[in-house]
């Protein structure tokens, strides 16, 4: 059996295991199969959970600081922020304002606020350029509540500020963005794993509302909410990827920042590139492969640049919903266990059997 050089680059199967854990898993359980091959592990994120971690592990000499801030349901939260050695600093929405750290959701009422908290700490430490990982949100604000954190005023027909969430965006009538931290001198870069506009079939509240708790009609009324902000802001609604975060990259917009594909700058921070060029296969997953897959997310940067240097892909997913046409290999720990709950609760037990399985595969 000749030896293999395997690249392990996931995403997090999220709700159960962060990227770098499930790295890890796949590993044993490749190395169970195949004990002869070398595996580099290389984690990655798309812009939500797990993009600092991402960073973190691959830049040396980075420095992870905390700042206390209001989370989704404005309880105090102790957020990271990574500073890089050239002055970089790199902030994670879903560490300070995740879905996941909210006890119930709260599709109208969750909000962005402790995102502009963590970027102003960061600013005001003397960070000379921003990377802000949008993914993850617990709230469909538009941002409103990240400007609010940074200093702007986002104000009803009284001059008082509206109430946080998707709730206050209705009675707003002016966003003052002259109060706002100024931007740091080399720019805010938003990185995003969606091309979605703001409003819409295709926008935040339509595609993402529902993950985040909302109803039907709780997504007509988060639309309107965020159609009422969009006509406050000179940013373009239909740009690509300002529905990403609950519109979070359209407020972030508006106070100057760009938008880039997180999975592509996570990607060539950590190495991928560089990685594959002397791989003989790659192994990569996420908890849910299914048409979202293809927006944006790690799996299909992975498949591509892989393509690029002609090395096999092997695709290890929680769930498989969509086509999986181009992987050398499938395996899909839902259907291992026999069930959701078995593969949820017992996540890196049926990991690492997806990961042993496949490697047998590869040992015939």
């Amino acid at each position: 059996m000749s030896r293999l050089r395997v690249v392990v680059a996931p995403d997090s199967f999220k709700g159960s295991l962060a990227a770098s854990r499930v790295a890890e898993v796949i590993a044993a359980g490749w190395s169970r199969s195949r004990p002869g091959d070398e595996i580099v592990l290389l984690p990655l994120a798309d812009g939500g959970e797990g993009t600092l971690d991402a960073f973190e592990r691959a830049v040396p000499r980075s420095i992870r600081h905390e700042v206390a801030v209001e989370g989704p349901d404005g309880r105090s939260v102790d957020a990271p922020w990574l500073a890089l050695p050239d002055g970089t600093a790199v902030v994670e929405l879903a560490s300070s304002c995740g879905l996941g750290l909210l006890a119930v959701p709260a599709p109208h009422d969750a909000h962005t606020r402790g995102l502009g908290g963590v970027i102003r700490a960061a600013v005001e430490s003397g960070a000379e350029r921003l990377l802000v990982g949008l993914g993850g949100s617990a709230s469909t604000d538009g941002g409103a509540g990240a400007l609010t954190g940074l200093g702007a005023r986002v104000v009803d027909s009284l001059g008082e500020p509206v109430i946080d969430g998707n709730h206050g965006l209705t009675t707003a009538v002016r966003v003052d963005l002259t109060t706002a931290v100024p931007l740091p001198r080399g720019g805010v870069t938003l990185l995003v794993d969606v091309d979605s506009p703001l409003l819409g079939p295709r926008g935040a509240a339509a595609v993402f509302g529902p993950q985040k708790g909302a109803t039907a009609d709780d997504v007509l009324a988060l639309d309107r909410g965020l159609a009422c902000f969009a006509d406050l802001v000179d940013v373009d609604p239909a740009t690509p990827g300002a529905g990403a975060a609950g519109g979070t990259a359209f407020g972030l917009l508006a106070w100057g920042a760009r938008l880039v594909p997180g999975a592509d700058a996570v990607a060539r921070a950590v190495g991928l590139p560089e990685a594959l060029a002397s791989a003989d296969l790659v192994v990569t997953g996420e908890g849910r492969f299914d048409d979202q897959t293809a927006a944006g997310k790690t799996v299909s940067l992975v498949t591509r640049l892989a393509g690029e240097h002609g090395v096999p892909v092997i695709l290890v997913a929680g769930d498989v919903v969509a086509p999986v046409d181009g992987f050398a290999d499938v395996v899909s720990t839902l259907q291992l266990a026999g069930g959701v709950d078995e593969s949820t609760t017992r996540a890196s037990f049926w990991l690492d059997e997806a990961a042993a399985l496949v490697a047998a595969r590869w040992a015939r």
